[in-house]
C-alpha cells in the first residue's frame, strides 16, 4: 500500500505514546498517509500525568519545518502544542514560507492530567495572530471557553463561542462537545455561512488520552487526500469514536485510544 498523501505534524512529544506527535503519526499512518514531524517540546508523561516539559528552541522548530518541507512538500499541516509566543512566531514564519492552505490547529492548552501546556502570553498571541492563518481550529470546550472568554454549558453556548472565534479571524471552527454532560456527542462545525452539528453516541470510557490530537490529525489527513472540510470532519469524528469504543485499557490513569481501529486484518499471522 502506497501513502495517499503527505501530512506535516507540528506538535509536542508524548513519551507514553497516547497523545502528541506519537498519536498524530499513528493516526496519519492508520488512515493511509505519510507523516512528517516537527517536535515543539519533549514531555515526560504517562497516563497518570505530565512529569516535565522540555521545550525545543524556536529556531530549531522553524528549521525542522523548513528543511523537511523543502524535500517532501506536505499536502496538509496539523499543528498541536505551541507552548510560547516565540514558538508561535517561529511557526507563523515557516507557514508564511510554506504557503499551504490546508492547516488544522488543535489549540492544546491543558493535558488530560491537568498540566498546563501553554502560557497566557502565547494564548493571546495565538488568538490575535495565528488563527487567521489556519483553515480549521479544533478546540474542546475548556479551550473554546479560554479563547472566547465565555462559559459553555450547552450546544447553544458552543455556537456562541464559535461565532466569537470567527469574529476573531478564524475561518472555520470545530468545537468538540465531549466535556458536556450528555448521552449524545455534539461536535459543532461553523463558519460565516454554516452551522453543522455532528451527532454521535457518547462512549463511556476513562481511556480518552489523545482524542484531540487524534481528531485534528485525522481531519488533516482527510483534507490532504482531497476531501472537503465537512466530510473530513465527519470521517475524523467517526475514526475517533471507534478508537474510544475499542477501549484498549492501557495504563493506570487516562489511557490511550486505539489508533489501529481502521485496520481490518484478513488473515491470521502464524
Amino acid at each position: 500500500m502506497k501513502p495517499k498523501s503527505k501530512v506535516l505534524i507540528v506538535a509536542g512529544s508524548d513519551s507514553s505514546g497516547g497523545a502528541g506527535i506519537q498519536a498524530d503519526v499513528k493516526t496519519v499512518t492508520s488512515l493511509g498517509s505519510y507523516a512528517m514531524t516537527t517536535i515543539t517540546a519533549v514531555t515526560v508523561q504517562n497516563t497518570t500525568g505530565v512529569k516535565s516539559i522540555v521545550p525545543i528552541k524556536p529556531k530549531e522548530i522553524f528549521n525542522q519545518i523548513d528543511y523537511s518541507a523543502k524535500d517532501i512538500r506536505p499536502d496538509a499541516v496539523k499543528i498541536g502544542m505551541l507552548h510560547s509566543k516565540h514558538v508561535i512566531q517561529s511557526v507563523i514564519k515557516s507557514l508564511n514560507k510554506l504557503k499551504i492552505k490546508k492547516i488544522v490547529l488543535d489549540p492544546v492548552m491543558v493535558s488530560k492530567g491537568g498540566a498546563k501546556l501553554i502560557n497566557n502570553v502565547a494564548i493571546t498571541y495565538l488568538k490575535n495572530k495565528l488563527i487567521k492563518k489556519i483553515l480549521l481550529i479544533t478546540p474542546n470546550i475548556p479551550e473554546a471557553e479560554i479563547l472566547s472568554n465565555t462559559k459553555i454549558n450547552s450546544t447553544k453556548d458552543m455556537i456562541k463561542a464559535g461565532k466569537i472565534l470567527i469574529k476573531l479571524g478564524a475561518k472555520n471552527v470545530l468545537i468538540k462537545g465531549g466535556h458536556l454532560k450528555s448521552k449524545q456527542m455534539n461536535d459543532i462545525l461553523l463558519n460565516k455561512k454554516i452551522i453543522k452539528i455532528f451527532r454521535s453516541k457518547k462512549h463511556k470510557s476513562k481511556n480518552t488520552h489523545g482524542t484531540g490530537c487524534t481528531l485534528s490529525s485525522a481531519i488533516a489527513t482527510n483534507l490532504s487526500c482531497g476531501k472537503d472540510l465537512i466530510k473530513s470532519c465527519e470521517l475524523g469524528i467517526k475514526y475517533v469514536n471507534e478508537a474510544i469504543k475499542s477501549n484498549i485499557n492501557l495504563g493506570k490513569g487516562n489511557g490511550p485510544i486505539n489508533h489501529l481501529n481502521s485496520f481490518t486484518i484478513n488473515k491470521k499471522f502464524k
